[in-house]
């Protein structure tokens, strides 16, 4: 099975074109909506990256549960990535459901220092400025901005915290948890972990993929690079590549056959 862990603002019904490439090369796909998106859009409330994440800890437990012999891989986009991480560092330091494999997919760190020295100012300013707003507001109009859907300030707060600081800290964590420093539990994942780059993706570039991958060092990490050429020669970006990925899906089979899970035979 792979479980598709989407990128802020984007519901499961986006990855149906990723889903039927991933069946075609013989893998399992489920896809979920996180809460405030897709056929959970009502659940739109006052939440940030513990209650997302909690989210995507549930899917996998339900996987878990639901087909408990089956191997198990998570696919995280973007901001998806970078809670697959975190909920398997998670799972194995609590010993809870944890997948036997993550692979990122246009995902990096949103560290403003990984961007470059021009770039990352930017983006500094732009996420201080996007969470300052989202606070003042109650919610971040992302449809008005074309960048992450509409999301709780909490939300914002936590993207504009990793990105000043570049580590994963929640402070803000679900009601009388206390803070969680994930780069911790991170440094001790050691499952296997497919880093694929896009091409044309100005959200993810190296150097951004380039810090999360550096907060697994005892990940069995591969990276790999989703280029024009690899997607039938079709334009990529941070998004376009999920409606040209049968070449990416073929390549995340194979890698799962190398790994010793073969999540599609079981399922």
């Amino acid at each position: 099975m792979v479980l598709v862990s989407p990128a802020m603002g984007t519901p499961a019904r986006f990855y149906a074109p990723l889903a039927a490439e991933l069946s075609r090369s013989g893998l399992v796909p489920l896809l979920f909506d996180q809460r405030g998106q897709g056929e959970r859009a009502d659940g739109a409330g006052r939440f940030g990256y513990a209650e997302l994440l909690a989210d995507l800890d549930a899917a996998v437990t339900a996987a878990r549960t639901a087909f408990p012999d089956a191997p198990l891989a998570v696919l995280g986009h973007s901001l998806g990535g970078q809670l697959a991480l975190l909920q398997a560092a998670q799972g194995a330091h609590r010993g809870t459901a944890a997948p036997d494999a993550v692979a990122v997919v246009a995902a990096g760190s949103v560290w403003y220092r990984s961007f470059g020295a021009v770039r990352g100012l930017g983006v500094l300013a732009g996420s201080q400025s996007a969470a300052a707003l989202a606070t003042v507001l109650g919610r971040w109009p992302g449809d008005l901005f074309g960048f992450g859907g509409r999301q709780p300030a909490r939300v914002m707060r936590d993207w504009a915290r990793q990105s000043r600081t570049g580590r994963y800290r929640l402070p803000e964590a679900a009601a009388g948890s206390a803070a969680v420093d994930y780069d911790a539990l991170m440094a001790r994942l050691d499952l296997p972990v497919l880093a694929v780059g896009v091409a044309g993706d100005r959200l993810a570039p190296p150097g951004a993929v380039r810090h999360l991958c550096g907060k697994v060092p005892k990940a069995d990490l591969e990276k790999w690079s989703y280029t024009a050429s690899k997607a039938g020669g079709s334009r990529l970006d941070h998004f376009r590549w999920v409606r040209h990925g049968e070449g990416l899906a073929a390549y995340v089979a194979d890698w799962l056959g190398r790994t010793g899970r073969p999540v599609g035979e079981s399922a």
